[in-house]
């Protein structure tokens, strides 16, 4: 592999942190998002955190709930933003065995765009890549990225292979990842398992991002709802008709 084929120049990666700690309190959800975050930055892709509990977003499914009853939205600002990006992550920590109700809000609003189409007809979300990151206590990570990745894919994104990881620590209440243990050692921060899951999720982003904008995204026959609409049935045979 060339330094050429390293060089990821001109890609946007745009993380979603959905923690419960609002800001300036550390959060150990992005202490694993930045380890990602630093290797696509070592690769020249300008990459973004978002910390929704920081953001004025609306609970709702409508791309602007202002229009829908709610006084303020930030969403659709921040829709610019993942429009924008061709890679987007969604990050955040077990609550009751499940993703937070930041991630889910996140989720629930990505699908309230998702009937919006690009230039081609598709929807708006093809040619982008997905993936996730999973922190927290006790078991869930599996089922969570599983949640996660599951909607993106029927969103429109393209997930590619290991496109999730995490770290969880023992069962019960405890420390979380990267807080000080009585050794001066970073918790999870030595778990092989969790970097190189973390590593290897970085890197299939970035190749499966790479390859889909070389070649101008998913190719744009039989997927494309503005032609459906219009009658086109891309080889469809009805069984009702047969």
């Amino acid at each position: 592999m060339t330094d050429k084929d390293r060089d990821f120049t001109g890609l946007k990666a745009i993380f979603f942190n959905g923690t419960l700690t609002k800001s300036p309190e550390p959060s150990h959800t992005e202490k694993l998002i930045k380890i990602s975050q630093g290797i696509m930055e070592k690769h020249g892709v300008k990459t973004e955190i978002i910390r929704t509990i920081d953001q004025d977003i609306a609970v709702g499914v409508w791309p602007d709930m202002r229009e829908h009853g709610w006084k303020t939205d930030e969403w659709p600002d921040i829709f610019e933003r993942v429009m924008a990006a061709d890679i987007l992550v969604l990050a955040g920590p077990i609550w009751l065995g499940d993703n937070s109700s930041e991630t889910k809000k996140v989720i629930e609003r990505l699908y309230a765009c998702s009937s919006i189409l690009n230039a081609d007809g598709q929807y708006a979300f093809y040619g982008k890549v997905g993936g996730c990151l999973i922190t927290g206590n006790e078991d869930g990570i599996k089922h969570c990225a599983m949640n996660v990745l599951y909607s993106l894919q029927h969103l429109g994104y393209t997930i590619p292979p290991q496109a999730d990881a995490g770290w969880i620590g023992e069962a019960g209440p405890g420390d979380s990842y990267g807080d000080k243990q009585s050794n001066g050692t970073l918790l999870g921060f030595d778990n092989d398992f969790t970097n190189r899951n973390t590593t290897f999720m970085a890197w299939n982003l970035l190749h499966m991002a790479k390859m889909l904008k070389d070649n101008g995204g998913i190719p744009a026959y039989g997927n494309q709802r503005s032609k459906w609409d219009a009658g086109s049935r891309f080889d469809f045979d009805n069984p009702e008709y047969r």
